[in-house]
């Protein structure tokens, strides 16, 4: 994980909300097309597990994603997350609506993304965060960079470095 800035430890402390992009977050940003034109995603389970055990201590997860899709809904249902913003043309205008419905502060809110569209919704989130793929723009913008690609356990990362800045991680450790 890179830490672009230098307070960038102290903002994941801060997390309440953690906000995913979906293709090339979520996934590698590949979509498979069925012949009858079903969709096909694949969803990294250490990512789900990451997700639940921020959960576990009381961190909201949501997506906030241009395009719709059934599998991103089935993958949501599973891990029981809450927020979900599909077909978003203006990323950034989800925000005021978050923390409107939330509570929670745009410095408390982290967004992961990987492209162009994600960028201005990067500007207003506490904690902007891009995968180890993302567009260079996107990095640029980004106070935390993964080692991982999305897809590929980035959002696993991120939730274990959230859990780490809380002091939380030993405990989850004990768990298991």
């Amino acid at each position: 994980m890179i830490f672009n800035t230098p307070d960038a430890v102290g903002k994941l402390e801060k997390v309440k909300i953690l906000l995913l992009d979906v293709d090339g977050v979520m996934t590698d940003g590949n979509i498979i097309y069925t012949d009858g034109g079903a969709e096909i995603k694949t969803f990294c389970v250490k990512d789900g597990l990451g997700i639940r055990l921020l959960m576990n201590s009381g961190i909201k997860i949501g997506i906030v994603t241009g395009r719709t899709s059934e599998a991103l809904r089935h993958r949501c249902k599973n891990l029981h997350i809450e927020y979900i913003f599909d077909g978003v043309l203006n990323k950034a205008v989800i925000l005021d609506k978050i923390v409107e419905i939330t509570g929670i502060q745009t410095p408390e809110i982290a967004f992961m993304g990987d492209d162009l569209p994600d960028i201005p919704i990067m500007r207003g989130a506490g904690i902007p965060i891009a995968v180890a793929d993302a567009h260079e723009k996107v990095i640029e913008s980004a106070c935390i960079v993964t080692s991982a690609k999305g897809g590929n356990g980035a959002i696993r990362e991120v939730c274990e470095a959230i859990l780490k800045a809380r002091g939380e991680w030993e405990s989850v450790l004990k768990r298991f």
